[in-house]
């Protein structure tokens, strides 16, 4: 993409990959992924991960140091989820902006 904007990558802009991480927490990245998600219906709001399947995805990889790769899978469930949550609120607020009352229904105002 720099490329084709003429421009030189810029280190500081550029995402962090996985393999700078060590092996636990590429480990929990992996398990947080093929971990469902959890939402409540009702609010819309994103709960988490379902942790039952843990023990399952621990047995399949043959995870050896449990306790760390579970701190590490909390410390990211948090990050991710403040931020599909923040998502979530914009998106409900853009919508309720445009379906305010005062746009649906016009009121003439004199």
């Amino acid at each position: 993409m720099c490329e084709q904007l003429g421009e030189e990558p810029d280190p500081e802009k550029m995402p962090i990959q996985d393999n700078v991480f060590p092996y636990e927490v590429q480990l929990s990245i992996s398990l947080f992924e093929l971990m469902p998600d959890n939402w409540d219906g009702m609010s819309g709001s994103y709960m988490g991960k379902d942790w039952s399947v843990l023990s399952e995805l621990f047995d399949a990889y043959k995870v050896e140091n449990r306790q760390i790769i579970i701190f590490f899978l909390k410390n990211i469930e948090v990050i991710k989820v403040n931020i599909i949550n923040e998502e979530v609120k914009k998106k409900q607020k853009a919508t309720s902006k445009s379906t305010s009352s005062d746009e649906v229904y016009p009121v003439n105002k004199r």
